[in-house]
């Protein structure tokens, strides 16, 4: 095996590798070119991500700055949107859902490294994938580390570090992120009337006659 093939299988490998540092050096590139664009060339961005990235959606929105360590291993869905500061340590497959959003400095990291000294040393690492599932918010300075799956729908709170799988569909938020609640139909009414009071501003009904 190669080390690149040790790498995606989780297994341990050295990032010391022709093969890996070749991939390291476009990754860099690209970004450096991604996060050295204006608001003036959106289009540009938009097609550096997609030569970034393992595959995405036709609408993806990330804000300068990001970092990866590869991006050929992050596969992202329709509608993905990432604040300021983003990072994704994609050692391993990273795959995002459609319509989900990151926060400001979002960080996903599915790169480790042995408790053992002398086998960190040599030096060995490994890496575990990330998924997160369609419609997730993740707030912002959330970590999320190696091997977490976030289910459809959640929303973590923001400082979360999120160290096993979250199920979908709750709150959740924590160091270690931990579920808080389920997301009800309440919640949902909720929102829908914040929703009906903007149209009835927008359509020139005063707030006082809600």
């Amino acid at each position: 095996m190669t080390e690149k093939e040790f790498m995606l299988s989780g297994m341990l490998y050295t990032s010391f590798d022709k093969e890996l540092q070749e991939d390291a050096r476009r990754s860099r590139q690209l970004t450096r070119l991604f996060n050295n664009t204006t608001e003036e060339q959106i289009p540009y961005r938009i097609q550096l991500l997609k030569e970034l990235f393992g595959s995405t959606g036709e609408h993806i929105y990330i804000e300068p700055p990001f970092r990866c360590d590869y991006g050929s291993n992050t596969f992202i869905g329709e509608g993905f949107y990432a604040n300021f500061d983003c990072i994704i340590l994609d050692v391993a497959k990273v795959t995002i859902g459609k319509n989900c959003l990151f926060a400001p400095r979002v960080c996903i990291f599915t790169a480790g490294h042995p408790i053992d000294k002398d086998i960190r040393n040599i030096p060995l690492e490994y890496g575990y994938p990330v998924t997160i599932g369609d419609n997730v918010w993740i707030g912002g300075n959330t970590v999320v580390n190696p091997g977490v799956t976030i289910g459809e729908g959640s929303v973590i709170g923001s400082g979360s570090v999120v160290t096993k799988d979250i199920p979908a569909n709750v709150v959740a938020a924590g160091n270690p992120c931990r579920v808080i609640r389920p997301i009800t139909d309440e919640d949902r009414k909720f929102w829908e009337e914040k929703k009906r009071q903007r149209e009835m501003i927008l359509s020139g009904i005063s707030p006082e006659n809600f």
